[in-house]
């Protein structure tokens, strides 16, 4: 993790504390708080020993992730669909590549309204197929979701139909805002709130809630290294505009925006306390640990504000810091390949080669001898092209699950022992 902006190099700038003024005078927190009792849930906060003890300090995890369609993102949409009133008789418009799609589908779904979603050609088939099932029209258009927000800005002006924006609107931002309200509620203590920060809704919602209430809650942003534009916009933002950097792939999709909104970055500017970076691999574990340790089931960007808060890199403070895990609609075969991948990392799945003699019983005798050194075969494949081999004889590739390095040197030392020479890669 790399911190890449705090508020102490802030410049003073009398425009941007004027359009901070401007823009959160239109975003009522009381309001959101009453829209979403129709439809979202107030999701749990759950303390994690094992998140504390890497961090340094008292953590609690703020499990978004366990929210109605998925995300936070359903609160936003059903505080914009209650400011709308009558207008959103004539049906919803949205434009995502996941969360904030099926948010606003299930929001439409809930008022009887239609509604119809641009996504991404590549979006993933299964997050189309989820929006589809919540009974949403879905048109897929657009390289990006940056392209998609436009067709579906066109199309709004089009049909009369009302855009619900998925960060940059007041009343969105109002219903984000409502986490803020939960944890104020159930941590009595609130040292800092750590939060994922994408266009910036969920952040700027959480921290005019602290600022109402708790101004001397730390206020941590974090954004993936690959995609992390935030921090040259904070530093030269003030009232006049949203500078735009490429966006780049990361495993944290859901935040990887060119950035963030004209609402947003005035209020980001004055609400975060810092702005932090996690790499790719502490996000990956981040994932990996809150599904066997916490057993949340959390995507990239929703596991952001807790592989900050794994990094140790943020100093202690006294009181409770809670990490928002934001989103859990993750790509089932992305999460596995998660998880194989920290099993070998762990040493707890090892690769191995070795050769036995090609006859009857010649397997046979290798696969008991791992057996009786308890480790469990995932996977074999005879190897009889591009490797030296004696005259009957073959060589056999091996994946084998094992409790741990020290347990796959147990069952070396027992192949080697019955006259295997074994090579583990």
């Amino acid at each position: 993790m790399t911190a890449v902006w705090n508020r102490g190099e802030r410049a003073d700038d009398a425009a941007a504390e004027r359009e901070f003024a401007r823009v959160s005078a239109g975003i009522d927190l009381d309001a959101a708080a009453r829209a979403i009792e129709r439809g979202a849930i107030a999701t749990p906060t759950i303390a994690s020993a094992d998140v504390s003890e890497l961090a340094g300090c008292r953590v609690a995890l703020k499990a978004e992730s366990l929210q109605v369609a998925g995300s936070f993102k359903l609160r936003g949409a059903l505080a914009k669909l209650a400011a709308l009133g009558a207008r959103a008789d004539d049906g919803l418009i949205a434009a995502s590549a996941g969360n904030h799609a099926r948010a606003v589908a299930q929001a439409a779904r809930l008022a009887g309204v239609g509604c119809e979603v641009f996504m991404p050609r590549d979006a993933p088939v299964s997050k189309v197929a989820a929006v589809e099932r919540l009974g949403a029209s879905v048109r897929l258009s657009g390289a990006s979701v940056e392209e998609a927000l436009e067709l579906a800005i066109a199309r709004a002006d089009e049909t009369g139909a009302a855009l619900v924006h998925p960060f940059d609107d007041l009343d969105v931002i109002a219903g984000q805002g409502t986490v803020g309200l939960e944890l104020l509620a159930d941590v009595p203590e609130l040292a800092r709130v750590i939060v994922p920060v994408g266009g910036g809704g969920l952040a700027s919602g959480i921290g005019l809630a602290l600022r109402r209430e708790r101004p001397d809650v730390e206020l941590v942003g974090v954004q993936a290294s690959a995609c992390a534009p935030l921090a040259a916009a904070l530093a030269g933002a003030g009232a006049g505009g949203t500078p735009e950097f490429p966006a780049a792939a990361t495993i944290a999709d859901g935040i990887a925006l060119k950035h963030p909104g004209r609402f947003t970055l005035p209020l980001l500017r004055e609400l975060l306390s810092s702005l932090e970076t996690v790499s790719e691999d502490e996000i990956a574990a981040a994932m990996v640990f809150l599904a066997e340790r916490a057993k949340l089931v959390a995507e990239g960007a929703g596991a952001v504000a807790v592989a900050a808060a794994m990094s140790a890199r943020l100093p202690p403070r006294e009181g409770t810091t809670v990490a928002i895990v934001s989103g859990g609609n993750v790509d089932n075969g992305l999460l596995a390949s998660l998880l194989r991948r920290h099993e070998t990392v762990a040493g707890r799945r090892v690769r191995m080669f070795t050769r036995v003699p090609d006859r009857p019983g010649g397997l046979a005798d290798l696969l008991k001898l791992i057996a009786d050194a308890r480790a469990n075969l995932l996977t074999l494949e005879h190897v009889r092209e591009a490797v030296a081999l004696n005259v009957r004889e073959t060589g056999v590739e091996l994946t084998l699950e094992t409790r741990g390095p020290e347990h796959a040197e147990q069952v070396r030392q027992a192949l080697e022992r019955a006259g295997y020479d074994v090579r583990f890669d």
